[in-house]
């Protein structure tokens, strides 16, 4: 099977590469450790000059060989690559933010190879505190074809745990929580990580006891007051070193989803909440699916290969892909 384009994610720490054939199928995936804060940097030749430029490096190292046996292969890529540090910016575009308006903000950059890379911009959502995203936004367009009818809201945890309100195939609002990043610079730098032991399975009873924490009269204090419990609760033997990291998990995607929960309520000014469509690491996304049901949300369903898909979408928009033609009956 012929392919018909080239899908770059290209984030901080990562790049994942896909060749994709008609209508988005995927050929081959490659996952390098290339994101834009540590690219490569030893220099070499390509097509016949000498480089030394880490994107450069990274993009040949990614589909090199792919553009050798088709060098006319389009090239689209999203995600951090588009910022002020990637290898050139795509100015973010406000929402609501939908196919039509992303493919207008595309910015291309020529690579040494002779081919044309499109970069998807952000997304800013302009306020008293403005908030973005790179990358997220590619994801949620690839899952719209699997989203029910009306408002839904998309989760896609992380570091930087995304919560986008979609409706009418526009990014409409979104939220940012930093769970992920304030989880790791807890365990890893500040005093809750030393009683710590990780690497074992998964203990469900801890978790959902930090979920309940949150959520309960002592959760209403905030995060900073419950916090300290990750520690206290293992001095006093009421919580084993293995238990604790999943306690503190459960505890801080617990308020996450507490505030999502109240803000989706004062928005609607209505008691009920929005479908749930998660994207992202499998283990992740069950953790959160268990969290988001104990905070009143109903059973999330999971959005496969949004990148991809989105990456196709927005190819097939731009006019780099054609859609495969209707059958003949």
């Amino acid at each position: 099977m012929q392919a018909q384009l080239i899908a770059l994610d290209w984030g901080t720490t990562s790049l994942r590469a896909y060749k994709l054939a008609a209508d988005g199928q995927v050929l081959d995936v490659r996952a390098l450790p290339s994101g834009i804060m540590q690219l490569p940097n030893t220099p070499r030749p390509i097509k016949g000059e000498q480089c030394r430029d880490g994107f450069e490096l990274a993009f040949d190292d990614a589909c090199g060989d792919w553009l050798d046996a088709q060098p006319n292969l389009p090239v689209i890529a999203c995600g951090m690559v588009g910022s002020a540090q990637g290898w050139r910016e795509a100015a973010y575009r406000d929402t609501p933010a939908d196919v039509a308006s992303l493919c207008a903000g595309l910015h291309t950059v020529h690579s040494r190879r002779g081919v044309a890379v499109h970069i998807v911009p952000g997304v800013i959502q302009r306020s008293r505190l403005p908030n973005v995203m790179r990358g997220e936004e590619t994801q949620v367009l690839g899952a719209l074809p699997s989203l029910p009818n009306g408002d839904v809201l998309v989760g896609l945890p992380g570091s930087h745990s995304k919560w986008v309100q979609v409706a009418d195939g526009c990014i409409q609002h979104f939220d940012t929580f930093m769970t992920g990043e304030v989880f790791a610079v807890l365990s890893e730098h500040s005093i809750l990580g030393r009683t710590q032991q990780r690497g074992g399975t998964f203990d469900a009873d801890a978790f959902d006891r930090g979920v309940q924490v949150a959520l309960s009269s002592e959760g209403d204090i905030g995060p900073l007051s419950t916090l300290f419990s990750a520690r206290t609760l293992g001095l006093t033997g009421d919580l084993s070193a293995t238990a604790q990291a999943d306690y503190l998990s459960g505890l801080l995607i617990g308020h996450e989803l507490a505030a999502l929960a109240n803000a989706q309520r004062q928005r609607r000014n209505s008691a009920h909440l929005p479908a749930v469509v998660l994207i992202g690491n499998g283990p992740l996304c069950a953790r959160y699916d268990r969290a988001l049901q104990a905070c009143g949300f109903g059973a999330a369903s999971v959005a496969e290969h949004a990148t991809e898909r989105g990456l196709w979408q927005l190819a097939l928009a731009a006019g780099l892909v054609r859609a495969s033609p209707l059958p003949v009956l």
